[in-house]
Formats: structure tokens, sequence, C-alpha cells
């Protein structure tokens, strides 16, 4: 009875043992990811009137990202949604990493768009001129079509996310005269845009049918949240835009660093552009298009102001969080 009872012990404890190191390999299965820069042909358009009318005619320059992949080992040939991140102003900055790794640890595969690395850009702030809104938006679609040469990619589930200058991106991604002249078959699932710059009257507001949504701070004085307000309330004809205004909070709301005051930035609080059918935003009073950097360094003259704050809010950052998560699992589930 003794040896019997040691028998089962020693084989219980072997078998705890196996257990443990399989429940472990399924866990580190689940959660390994596959890390993979990617390269692909963009161009160079100051102006979203470029794309329209000139795209075939622009120089082509090389942009890389970076893809991370969910890697299940027990589904090598799983497929996942794929989230698009653009950066802001700044660059790829810690909160937007933040946003990336829960998607990740949420399954979905993540796409770290570099375009202002592709050019060597540090950062735009104070001149906004070295690259523009108009070449990120090229850059993110023909990431896109890049992506879906990958086996593991969804390309019925690609969704696009943004951070000030890339909220832009995310935000004006969806603009239709945009996208038909890029592309007349890729159509991204969503759109979710932090804080993007909504200072503008598009005489066209045919917008894609997918969902997008804007969040931003009401105390925001770098891109001002009113506007984006009856930016929706004019481009909500299918009744698939949403804006979440936070109280007490500023640009970059969602990032955990104190705020502050940046001199350098621009303040667009005093400025509505017109935005042409063709894609020329128009200077203030002399409506004339800002279609390269001299003409939109005058327009801004006439509404522009130096001087922004910036900075985290805890409470809404939690929110901004949880929001973006039942987001893009409501858009790409």
């Amino acid at each position: 009875m003794r040896s019997e009872s040691q028998y089962l012990t020693k084989y219980s404890k072997k078998l705890s043992i196996f257990f443990s190191f399989y429940l472990f390999f399924i866990q580190f299965s689940l959660e390994s990811q596959t890390k993979t820069k990617v390269k692909f042909k963009s161009a160079n358009p100051f102006a979203m009137s470029d794309i329209i009318n000139k795209l075939d005619n622009l120089e082509s320059q090389e942009v890389f990202g970076l893809l991370t992949i969910p890697h299940d080992s027990l589904n090598i040939n799983k497929k996942y949604p794929l989230i698009i991140g653009v950066a802001g102003s700044l660059g790829w900055r810690k909160h937007h990493y933040d946003y990336m790794k829960m998607y990740q640890k949420n399954g979905f595969a993540t796409f770290e768009l570099n375009s202002f690395k592709s050019r060597n850009i540090t950062s735009t702030v104070g001149s906004q001129i070295e690259i523009t809104t108009a070449a990120m938006i090229l850059d993110a679609y023909r990431a896109f079509e890049k992506l879906l040469e990958h086996p593991n990619i969804d390309k019925n589930k690609v969704s696009i996310t943004g951070w000030s200058l890339g909220g832009a991106v995310a935000l004006f991604s969806g603009w239709e005269p945009l996208r038909n002249a890029i592309t007349n078959s890729l159509k991204f699932s969503s759109h979710l845009a932090f804080y993007p710059p909504c200072f503008f009257d598009p005489e066209n507001t045919n917008f894609t049918e997918k969902p997008i949504h804007i969040l931003i701070g009401e105390l925001d004085n770098w891109t001002p949240a009113e506007p984006c307000v009856t930016f929706v309330e004019k481009i909500n004809l299918k009744k698939n835009i949403g804006v979440t205004v936070f109280p007490n909070s500023h640009h970059s709301f969602d990032s955990e660093e104190p705020v502050s005051f940046n001199e350098k930035g621009y303040s667009f609080k005093n400025c509505l552009f017109k935005l042409s059918s063709d894609g020329d935003v128009l200077m203030n009073y002399l409506h004339l298009p800002m279609s390269s950097p001299i003409m939109q360094k005058i327009g801004f003259l006439f509404c522009v102001k130096r001087g922004v704050n910036l900075g985290g809010n805890e409470v809404y950052r939690e929110e901004s969080f949880k929001f973006a998560k039942s987001f893009m699992e409501k858009t790409l589930r």
C-alpha cells in the first residue's frame, strides 16, 4: 500500500508539472507576437488636391511601418483584424504605443505607420509643411494595399486610428472624393480619430458609410473641439459619425504627461477653412488655395496664433482607452 501511495504521489507530481508546462505553452502561444518591418511605395502630395488631380504624376516615396501580429501556434493560418495607427505632429509617443499594445493583447494585428521616419522627419510642430495630412493619407492607403498581401490579415476587417495630425488622417481617409482618387476597392472598416483638426467646411460632404468617431478635449486650443461638433453635424448624413467631447481636457488628454505649454504649436481656435470638392483648402477671407508651403504660410497668418496647451487627464485617459477598445471590438469583430 505504501509503495502504491508513493507511486501515486510521484505520478501526481509529474502530471501536475506536465499540465503546468502545457498551460504555460498555451498561454505563450496565444500571447506571443510576430513583428515585421514592411516597406511599400507612396508619394509626397502636399495638398489633397494633388491626390485628386495628379496622383499619377507624383514622385515615388518609400515608406515603412511595423506590423505586429498575435501568434496563435494552434492555428497558424488564422486571420486577424488589423488596426493601422498614425501618429501626430510630435511623432510616435508613449500613449500611442499604449493603445497599440492594448489592441494587440485583445487579439488585433496592428501596424505602426512611420510616415515621419520614412522621410527623416522628427516633428512638424510650428510649421506643418514637412509632411502633410494628404501625404499621410496616401501612406495609409498604400500600407493597406501592401498589408493585404499578408496571409494572416483579414482584408475585410481593417480599421484606422490616429492622434492629432494622425487624427486628421483617420478622419479624412473617410472622405470619399479622396478615397476614390486613391482606390476603387479599399475601404476602412472604421475610423477612430483622437483630437483631429476639424476646422474645415467641406463643399462635398460625402464621407464613408463606415463608423467614424472623434474623441477630443473641451479645452483643446490646438485643434479645438467646437469645430468638430459642427463638422460632425454637417457631414453626418449617413448617421454613422459621432463625437465625444471630454470636459476639462486638453490636447493629448489621453497621455500620462502633465499639462504643459508648447510655445511653437499652432493654435487654430480662430480658423475655419473651406475645403473644395477637388481637395483645396482655401484661405480665410481671400479664399485662395493653400496648395503649397508658401501659400499655406500666408493663409495661416489670417487666423493662426502660436502657443498651445497639451497634457493628460487621468479620468478621461481611462475613458478613452475603454471607448477605443469597445469601438474596435464592435467594428472589427
